[in-house]
């Protein structure tokens, strides 16, 4: 594998060649990277639950025109116009995966927190969306830093991932309830649908699936 690095004072261009070893370990530290710039927004969202019991109203408006402000600065991104601070975080943010593609993720995100906002009452409404903030935020992180157990039909997620997705939710669930047994069922709904292969969609399904047990359960 061949990195290059340009030298801005002097236009010069610099090779570093790696052996399959140091190349791996650049990848894994740019996945790192990159899933670290990622589920920061996710673990942001944890936040909207807070401004919601401020201004419920004004709380969904900046998540509708954030939603709106970021799918027009990738629209333009991809027809080749860089949008300042977005369009750089959006790069910052993508995996392979979205490489020359609409990077949907922010955009599902925002739907997920809005539809939990206007489908559920509390306590359900904060557990869906503080089960997509730290449920999906941490399970990731912890996946892709210690996870080697790799669970069957789920597109390469891990045991260690899921288990941080369990507890994540239960600690949420419980904390806002006080119902252990009640909170141990949301966990578990909420785990199960973090491990499908959904992609950028499981910001929408999961916050749904653990609001709606939480709705039946609590």
């Amino acid at each position: 594998m061949v990195v290059r690095f340009t030298m801005e004072n002097g236009n010069v261009e610099r090779e570093l060649r790696l052996s399959g070893s140091g190349a791996r370990l650049l990848s894994i530290g740019q996945e790192i990277r990159i899933e670290l710039v990622r589920k920061s927004i996710h673990l942001l969202i944890g936040l909207v639950p807070l401004l919601a019991s401020y201004n419920l109203s004004l709380t969904y408006f900046m998540l509708a025109v954030g939603t709106l402000v970021y799918a027009t600065s990738e629209t333009l991104r991809m027809g080749g116009v860089e949008v300042p601070l977005i369009s750089r975080v959006t790069a910052l943010a993508a995996r392979q995966r979205d490489s020359g593609h609409f990077v949907l993720g922010p955009v599902t995100l925002g739907i997920g927190t809005m539809l939990s906002l206007l489908l559920y009452p509390e306590p359900a409404a904060s557990i869906a969306i503080y089960s997509l903030a730290f449920g999906d935020g941490l399970s990731s992180l912890v996946g892709k830093l210690f996870g080697s157990i790799r669970l069957p039909f789920t597109g390469g997620k891990s045991l260690e991932g899921s288990l941080t997705c369990f507890f994540a939710v239960f600690i949420s669930a419980y904390s806002l309830t006080q119902r252990a047994p009640e909170s141990l069922g949301v966990a578990l709904v909420g785990t199960l649908v973090e491990a499908a292969p959904l992609k950028d969609f499981d910001n929408i399904v999961l916050p749904m699936a653990a609001g709606l047990a939480s709705l039946l359960l609590l």
